[in-house]
């Protein structure tokens, strides 16, 4: 499979070591990593029964088309707009993209990919995966593993499930599979390393405050709102980055903050950070080979089977 340029500097950056100094937590002294994850998942969603703007659910079985039409919207303009936008500013994202909307529009999972952003995995389709059999589950994240190799030349090296639920067996598969990270925990600011099996394997902490899915949908809730939550959590990490490793992480989907006025709030929130200095905008995939570079500063977590403890982590299933 290529590499592509992403990959490239993430090479590079797992070759420099820190030396333990307050700025050494990043490469190239940076002082604060930038994680943005942009959700493609128009055309993998169902044609009946998938959520979205039109509280009232339509009959089973029966083609929504207006809330089709709203997931269509992040083809047609989300993606292509905030692709430019990230242009604009030098911007690099991961995109987790879902294996039914690759496979529908994988002319612009290329294009993604051609920008310098990071594809990587979100399930088959916009559906649930830990009801799955353990055999079917390897299944359905080979199987977006394939969409993704398929249209971009590219092998995917992360991995996000519908609405974060993955099963007991979802790392140790991923794991198998040639995966070095997950998207799928809320617990830190940073990335976090447990073994698997006896080999490390990466957390990359996801959002939901910082995520626009989560944000837009709260009653009364405006861009000018998620603007300044933008910069307020930028504001603290950016302070506690002199002293710790320190990574902000945002989530955009592609038909919610790819609207005109939300993409707006974004290049003004991009503006502010620039403002500042030390700051790399990260892929996931580079955040994830740089942890495993850095044994020394990344925390390895230690904790039950998933069964007992509850979180993600090896399992006795």
């Amino acid at each position: 499979m290529a590499l592509p340029g992403w990959l490239d500097a993430a090479t590079e950056a797992v070759e420099q070591k820190t030396s333990g100094s307050a700025k050494s937590f990043w490469p190239n002294g940076a002082r604060l990593a930038i994680s943005i994850a942009l959700q493609f998942e128009a055309g993998g969603q169902p044609i009946s029964g998938a959520g979205g703007l039109i509280p009232e659910p339509i009959k089973k079985g029966y083609p929504d088309l207006a809330t089709n039409s709203y997931f269509d919207y992040g083809v047609q303009e989300g993606l292509p707009r905030l692709l430019d936008l990230f242009d604009k500013y030098g911007v690099k994202a991961t995109s987790f993209m879902v294996g039914k909307a690759v496979d529908n529009n994988p002319e612009l999972a290329r294009e993604i990919v051609r920008r310098g952003h990071e594809p990587a995995a979100h399930g088959k389709e916009w559906a649930w995966q830990y009801q799955l059999s353990k055999d079917d589950e390897r299944e359905w994240i080979r199987s977006v593993k394939q969409s993704i190799e398929k249209a971009t030349g590219v092998t995917p090296l992360g991995y996000d499930c519908y609405w974060m639920r993955g099963s007991v067996h979802t790392l140790s598969l991923l794991q198998e599979l040639g995966f070095i990270y997950h998207n799928n925990d809320l617990s830190r600011d940073e990335p976090y390393i447990q073994q698997l099996n006896g080999k490390p394997f990466v957390t990359m902490p996801y959002t939901i405050h910082m995520n626009d899915i989560g944000s837009y949908d709260f009653p009364g809730f405006s861009p000018a709102d998620y603007e300044q939550q933008l910069k307020d959590e930028f504001d603290q990490l950016y302070e506690e980055a002199a002293t710790r490793r320190r990574m902000m992480l945002i989530s955009f989907h592609d038909r919610i903050s790819g609207h005109a006025s939300r993409v707006r709030v974004i290049e003004r929130f991009l503006k502010y950070v620039a403002q500042h200095d030390g700051i790399w905008y990260a892929t996931k995939g580079e955040i994830a080979k740089h942890a495993l570079a850095t044994p020394d500063i990344t925390p390895l977590v230690k904790r039950d089977v998933a069964e007992k403890s509850g979180l993600a982590g090896n399992t006795n299933l």
